[in-house]
Parts: C-alpha cells; sequence; structure tokens
C-alpha cells in the first residue's frame, strides 16, 4: 500500500460518522447493508450518509453495488487488511513475540486486557 492511500484510509476513519458507518458495515459482512437501512440504524441524515459514504468509497474502504434501485454498501476488508499490514509491517523491531497480544485480537481470542472498545 502506497502512503498516500493509507493517508486517505486513515483520514476517511478520523471522523466519528464514518469510523461507525464502517464498523458497522463491518459487523453486517458480505450481505452489506442499505444507505436507507444504515441510516436508520446511526441516526444519520441521508444527505449527510450520502456524503460520508462518497468518503469511504473514495477511500476504498466501502464498496457499493447497485441491484436495481437499490445500492448495497459492503466494507472493503481487503483494503483494511492492506492498512492494517502497512502500518504494522516491520512492527516490534524483530521481536515479534511482542506482538502477540495483537494477533490473538485479531484472532479473536480472549485476552487478559479486556476488549479493544
Amino acid at each position: 500500500m502506497e502512503k498516500e492511500v493509507a493517508l486517505d484510509a486513515l483520514a476517511a476513519l478520523g471522523q466519528e460518522t464514518r469510523l461507525d458507518v464502517f464498523r458497522l458495515l463491518v459487523k453486517a459482512g458480505q450481505e452489506g447493508m442499505t444507505a436507507g437501512s444504515i441510516s436508520e440504524a446511526l441516526g444519520v441524515l441521508p444527505n449527510t450518509l450520502s456524503t460520508h459514504l462518497g468518503v469511504l468509497s473514495r477511500s476504498g474502504l466501502v464498496q457499493a453495488s447497485r441491484d436495481g434501485r437499490s445500492i448495497t454498501y459492503r466494507a472493503e476488508l481487503t483494503c483494511m487488511q492492506l492498512l492494517v499490514t502497512y502500518l504494522l509491517q516491520d512492527c516490534c523491531g524483530g521481536n515479534p513475540e511482542l506482538c502477540a497480544p495483537l494477533l490473538n485480537i485479531i484472532a479473536c481470542e480472549p485476552s487478559s486486557s479486556g476488549s479493544p472498545d
């Protein structure tokens, strides 16, 4: 991943509503959600949501697909995987055991430090 692409993705997620939208779409999985469903779930006005979805789409974090008159939005997990890889590449200064807590979180294993939320 190029630095500019990483910066675009991080900037897109650096806003509260867009972060909420992305997390909601991650939870929705491959089924995705329509803009109306997202708007209702988060209590965001449709025109405001449209702007946020545009930013997330341009950053590569969200993918939209049309089905008739409806558009379904899905989190683009490959983009997030590339972003996390970019951020953590060469982490831990050659001491991979230092990354174990992070890997446990990614693997959805319980940790003694509690939830990342």
